[in-house]
């Protein structure tokens, strides 16, 4: 079962699907409708297929038999009503996956399942329109290593990274997984200052802000005590993934939080990813304005309907 059915669900179910797995994909509004009537689109660099894959308002609707794994794969703002809705229908040993950005959402599955795997997600995707996922990568849709949550890895890491190898991902069960989640985590502080400022990686300022923020970041896991793989070895584990290449012709469109202010969707994960290190920073005193500067004005921007990209670099630069 994929719980939230958006660019990484449909991307994760998708495939799963085609190679003959038994999936339901749990989505909402106009998106579960497109699925329901048309089924999903999903597109890469070589090929468009259609997949008529069963869909559900809710996990209750969707039904839980035994041996079901549970796929979290919603922005974490998301996570907590869908886990609700979970543990009212499916019992405590349910295995949940978080396959999400951050290190939030197996803390929220952990409080109501005792067996909870995490996955470090690399698969660039994109979700826009109603039904239609795209993912920029072909033959291997993407990287989704996963181990226990906090640490190790048993029966159910290995079995879904049996399946997911079979799928056209690539995975391997890691007993450091959260290490690696860590990682990504400083990587992913940059989502915001996309989302508000453009995908400009030439941009001076916008590299000043990414790198400021990662320093915070590392300063705060340096005093909370947190391990994080080292950028090294987990750059060698990206290598074996590839070029992106458009999907269509068309160019790649920015990461998950600017697809979420090109939805309108009216919130983002902000709060997630830079506010993580703003707490941190706040538990350890340490001061963290840039990641504080970078939430608030994902936020503001969610709220307001602003467009993605419109806010120069230079200009929050200049607000520090």
């Amino acid at each position: 079962m994929i719980l939230g059915a958006g660019a990484i669900g449909c991307a994760i179910g998708g495939r799963l699907f085609e190679h003959g797995h038994d999936v339901v994909l749990v989505a909402r509004g106009a998106h579960l409708a497109a699925l329901a009537r048309d089924g999903l689109e999903l597109r890469d660099p070589e090929r468009t297929v259609k997949l008529p894959i069963a869909t559900a308002p809710s996990p209750a609707a969707a039904g839980f038999g035994a041996g079901d794994v549970a796929v979290l794969a919603t922005k974490t703002q998301h996570s907590e009503p869908l886990l609700i809705d979970l543990a009212a229908s499916a019992p405590p040993g349910t295995p949940v996956v978080c396959a999400q950005n951050g290190v939030e959402n197996e803390r929220l599955a952990l409080r109501r399942f005792s067996n909870v795997q995490a996955i470090c997600v690399f698969m660039p995707a994109t979700h826009l329109e109603p039904g239609v996922v795209e993912v920029p990568s072909s033959p291997l849709t993407g990287l989704l290593d996963i181990g226990r949550y906090p640490a190790g890895v048993d029966e159910v890491s290995e079995q879904v990274a049996a399946d997911l190898n079979e799928s056209s991902f690539g995975s391997i069960a890691d007993t450091k997984v959260m290490a690696r989640k860590y990682l990504k985590l400083l990587s992913n502080l940059g989502n915001a200052l996309q989302a508000a400022c453009g995908t400009r990686s030439e941009d001076p300022a916008a590299l000043e802000l990414w790198q400021l923020a990662q320093d915070e970041g590392s300063r705060c896991f340096a005093a909370a005590g947190i391990e994080v793989a080292e950028p090294a070895l987990d750059a060698e584990r990206r290598a074996a993934f590839g070029a992106l290449r458009p999907v269509g012709g068309r160019d790649l469109s920015g990461g998950s939080s600017w697809q979420s202010l090109a939805r309108g969707t009216g919130n983002i994960e902000a709060d997630w990813l830079n506010g993580e290190i703003v707490l941190l920073g706040r538990v350890h005193q340490i001061a963290t304005p840039v990641n504080e500067l970078l939430r608030s004005t994902a936020n503001r921007m969610a709220r307001e309907g602003i467009t993605p990209g419109s806010i120069p670099a230079k200009d929050l630069l200049d607000q520090l």
